[in-house]
């Protein structure tokens, strides 16, 4: 019986079984065609029937798309060749879902479907601040400063070496005072070897920024950071006038800036503030100058029998008295004249220090000075010391460590070209003044002055009579301001005394580094010239046209200026150093008061003047002023006016010392109206006639306490 449907033939089934291997390993291999398409691609069709019959109803279809049931009906299947009556399912369909084996021998990792996991990325600064939060920490249980230096070197990130400085003041400043006395002495061992100057700058800027937030947690972060600043001020990393700097780049209510002004007026300014700050937090770093010559004196002696200079900086480095280097320039340089054959060592030892700047140019030059000042005396034990001496300067010059300056002939501070004649007349003011501190004796000095004859070298005895001063103890300082009173009035005039003064400013750097707190002294030493009526104001502002702005001398006039404008400064500044000329203030008051009460009851104008010029305190006359004024509203007797006139026109009392007195009454005219009712009228009465005479400054008259005075300072 023929059927209505041809089948298949031998070429179409090998062609079929073809297919299906081909899909079952494309399958295998993750091929994008599904098994369903691949077999689509081979079209087989069925054969026309064989005998009398036409074509078969379904011909060309197909056969994959024709199924016969049992009962012998046509059935369509669905896409895929899935489902359907009396179907198998589609091709490669399974019971459940598929899975992956890991146990099956032909498991392949690469068939595990992908999974996208986030991950964050590391920020380079918080690895770094956790990094150096581990080694501080590591610092303060240890105590090993070569440990932390080594360490930090080992981290590298040299940039973010501001954020260490940073994070550790701040660690230190929430532990005991051991932990801040240990991260003081890290940041000096670290300075200038791991971190640069300005590294440890921007590292204080950036903790003096974030004084807002520290004071948060810390409650007293303001003075721990202020003592902080100053102790790094001491320590020589970071200089005075970063501070000034500082306090420009931050807002003025911040706490910052109140940090700032806590180092500068509390710390900084206060007498002996090294030695106090150093010890504030019981550090021990503090030695005397004996043991550290001592010291100096055996690393140069082990440094000329070991070679080694390495060990000799490093020395050298430990010390911490980067100040008072010049004294190990000058104690090599006499070892090389003691022992000749030590000579090369040295000259090698001095070069290494000063290309690692370990010993700075000036305390280089400074130590060549003190060496030639004292040639004389070395010429006892070493007869040839002056010969060897002009041979080992043009070495060091040559070789480029020793400032070229020193070998010209100018002078080494550059006053005048007669280099011999300046040394000899140094060495004369330093015997004169020695002499002067012993007896005292005004008169005798003064004759010795005259007796030199050099009038034009004035200013190089004032600047060197403040410069012993200053490394002396109150009574040589008292006696100091005391003398140049004394020579004001006699031979000095008041060019001399404003240029001696100017030569100390321009030198201020170098006398900091030999006098430890020289810039607090220098302004002292000013201030009180203007109280004592030597400079004027005036003299203050053509010095600071003549100085670079940034320099210690223009940071020494501002404090200078400071002092001046602060109230009641004129008694503060005369008693600075234990007072005045040998007897108390209470004692010029007393007197000062009698002999108004003698004028007041019939004494005569020009005995009274006479008696305020024997007590021998002009910068204290503001105190005349003031007793007049207020015996003038008592007695109601204005014939004390002409006492005032008469001294104002013999310059007596000066314009600012009655512009002082004036002032100091109406700052206290509250108090005085508690005994003179009409004070108030009184005094505007007495203020329009001092000001139609001229006695007083055009700035008087502001409503601020002491403007007049203020204004007066800051001119």
């Amino acid at each position: 019986m023929a059927s209505s449907e041809g089948f298949l033939t031998e070429e179409q089934r090998k062609t079929l079984k073809v297919a299906s291997q081909n899909v079952e390993s494309l399958s295998l291999s993750s091929s994008p065609k599904s098994p369903t398409y691949l077999l689509s691609e081979y079209s087989i069709k069925a054969p026309p029937a064989g005998g009398g019959g036409g074509k078969a109803a379904s011909a060309g279809i197909a056969v994959k798309h024709v199924r016969r049931s049992h009962s012998g009906k046509c059935v369509r299947v669905k896409k895929d060749g899935a489902g359907g009556k009396g179907t198998w399912g589609k091709l490669l369909d399974t019971d459940g879902e598929s899975h992956l084996d890991r146990n099956d021998p032909n498991y392949d990792s690469g068939e595990e479907p992908y999974q996208l996991v986030g991950t964050s990325v590391s920020d380079p600064l918080d690895d770094y601040k956790k990094a150096v939060a581990s080694i501080i920490e590591e610092y303060f249980s240890n105590g090993d400063v070569e440990l932390a230096a080594s360490d930090l070197r080992e981290l590298g990130s040299s940039g973010y070496l501001p954020y260490f400085i940073k994070r550790l003041v701040s660690m230190a400043m929430d532990r005991h005072d051991k932990e801040k006395e240990m991260a003081s002495v890290l940041l000096s061992a670290l300075y200038a070897d791991v971190i640069s100057p300005d590294q440890i700058q921007d590292g204080f800027f950036m903790l003096l920024e974030s004084a807002d937030d520290l004071a948060v947690d810390i409650l007293d972060a303001v003075d721990i950071l202020a003592l902080f600043l100053a102790r790094a001020v001491v320590d020589d990393i970071i200089p005075p006038a970063f501070l000034n700097r500082a306090k420009k780049g931050l807002p003025e209510s911040s706490k910052g800036v109140q940090a700032i002004q806590i180092a500068d007026k509390s710390y900084l300014s206060a007498p002996h503030h090294a030695e106090l700050v150093e010890r504030k937090w019981g550090g021990s770093t503090h030695i005397t100058v004996e043991e550290v010559k001592k010291k100096i004196a055996d690393l140069l002696r082990e440094y000329v029998e070991s070679g080694d200079t390495i060990e000799a900086c490093r020395c050298i480095r430990e010390l911490g008295v980067s100040f008072f280097h010049h004294e190990v320039v000058k104690r090599a340089l006499v070892l090389a004249m003691e022992k000749r054959t030590a000579e090369p060592l040295i000259f090698k030892l001095l070069k290494e220090a000063a290309e690692e700047g370990l010993i700075s140019s000036s305390q280089m030059v400074k130590g060549f000075s003190r060496l030639a000042d004292s040639l004389d005396d070395l010429a006892l034990d070493i007869p040839s010391a002056k010969t060897l001496f002009q041979s080992l300067v043009p070495k060091a010059v040559s070789e480029g460590w020793l400032d070229a300056s020193f070998a010209k002939p100018s002078g080494e501070d550059g006053e005048v070209p007669d280099d011999a004649k300046v040394r000899r007349f140094k060495e004369e003011c330093v015997t004169i003044i020695h002499e002067y501190f012993l007896s005292d004796d005004i008169p005798e000095l003064i004759q010795s002055l005259v007796d030199l004859g050099v009038p034009e070298y004035n200013p190089i005895f004032l600047k060197k009579l403040i410069t012993l001063a200053m490394d002396r103890k109150n009574r040589e300082k008292e006696m100091a301001s005391v003398l140049l009173s004394s020579l004001h009035s006699e031979i000095f005039s008041s060019d001399d005394i404003a240029n001696g003064f100017l030569l100390l400013l321009e030198s201020a750097e170098d006398a900091a580094l030999d006098i430890l707190d020289a810039s607090n002294e220098l302004a002292l030493f000013l201030a009180r010239a203007v109280i004592d009526d030597v400079l004027v104001p005036h003299n203050l502002e053509e010095m600071s046209c003549k100085l670079p702005p940034d320099s210690s001398g223009s940071e020494t006039l501002r404090m200078a200026r400071a002092l001046l404008s602060a109230r009641h400064a004129g008694e503060r500044i005369l008693r600075c150093w234990g007072g005045g000329t040998g007897w108390a203030v209470e004692d010029a008051k007393d007197k000062i008061l009698k002999l108004l009460e003698e004028y007041e009851s019939g004494g005569v104008v020009g005995e009274a003047c006479q008696c305020i010029r024997d007590l021998g305190m002009p910068f204290f006359n503001h105190e005349v002023v003031k007793k007049a004024l207020v015996m003038a509203m008592e007695k109601k007797n204005d014939r004390i006016l002409d006492l005032l006139q008469e001294c104002f026109t013999e310059g007596l009392i000066t314009i600012n010392q009655m512009t002082k007195g004036f002032t100091r009454i109406k700052d206290g005219l509250d108090d005085l109206a508690l005994d003179i009712p009409n004070a108030e009228e009184k005094f505007n009465f007495y203020l329009e006639h001092a000001q139609k005479k001229g006695w007083l400054l055009p700035s008087f008259g502001s409503s601020a306490p002491d403007a007049s005075l203020t204004q007066a300072a800051a001119s």
